[in-house]
């Protein structure tokens, strides 16, 4: 029987081709193998469409510094409100005691004005012109209609939630701003 060296080309090109075919065997039967198998499927513990998203912490931060900020604008509303109810409160003693305004009481109603048109501003209104048939005739009244307007301005804005615009306050925020004005011009 004959028997072929080991060093034979002819053996060695067979062995060759047969490694070749195998590993092309190979790795098509891999490439059909995991287009065939189904990806696999993450567990239920670490599956995160399931998760509610609450939100990050920074939007909850940025959430919560927002709220702060509205209510503090809300309280120096509140409390421009109350200065301007204890300006004209001080004015009306003022008046009544000389029965005329001096430089000082001047400056105080040009403060009032400007607390007024804020807390006006601050609501969302603007400015219109009050009616001259609906300013008081005399000073005395003016001063003593003025007291009680900014008294009552300032419980409504107290009462009055942040979010809320309210129109009967920017009605009201304008007639005292026109009765200010009637004051200021209206020197004895």
């Amino acid at each position: 029987m004959y028997q072929p060296a080991a060093n034979s080309p002819t053996i060695r090109i067979t062995f060759l081709a047969v490694i070749v075919l195998a590993a092309g065997m190979w790795s098509v039967a891999a490439a059909q193998a995991t287009q065939t198998r189904p990806t696999p499927q993450p567990t239920p513990a670490f599956d995160r469409s399931d998760r509610v998203d609450f939100g990050s912490r920074e939007f909850d931060a940025r959430t919560r510094l927002i709220l702060k900020a509205e209510k503090k604008a809300h309280q120096e509303h509140v409390d421009r409100a109350k200065e301007a109810r204890e300006l004209a409160a001080e004015l009306q003693k003022t008046y009544e005691a000389a029965r005329s305004f001096n430089a000082a009481d001047y400056k105080k109603l040009e403060r009032l004005e400007k607390l007024t048109r804020r807390i006006r501003n601050d609501i969302g209104g603007s400015q219109t012109n009050a009616d001259p048939k609906e300013l008081p005739i005399t000073i005395d009244e003016a001063v003593n209609v003025m007291a009680k307007m900014t008294k009552d301005l300032s419980e409504e804005v107290e009462q009055t939630p942040r979010r809320v615009v309210s129109a009967s306050i920017i009605d009201q925020a304008n007639k005292l701003v026109a009765l200010i004005q009637y004051l200021r011009g209206t020197r004895d």
